[in-house]
């Protein structure tokens, strides 16, 4: 594998705000950020296929999981960065 290769699959700096990170089956990664699992703020972004929870909403923590994971068991995007 070229270091190319291998810098394009690199972690992506974590926000202050991780919750969880989810990898996808593509390589890239679903960050669910917010303010925990008490608000109603929190939501998920694919830095893969740029997919994220702001459609529809943001939601508690209980609901964004299962919706973040689902994402990144099916998403195929790689990380282009």
């Amino acid at each position: 594998m070229s270091t190319a290769t291998l810098a394009a699959f690199t972690e992506p700096d974590r926000p202050k705000n991780l919750l969880i990170r989810f990898i996808t089956v593509g390589g890239s990664y679903v960050d669910v950020t917010g303010p925990g699992k008490h608000s109603k703020e929190n939501g998920w972004d694919c830095h893969g296929c740029g997919d994220s929870s702001n459609r529809p909403e943001k939601d508690y923590l209980f609901s964004i999981r299962p919706d973040a994971n689902n994402h990144a068991a099916t998403c195929h995007a790689i990380p282009l960065t």
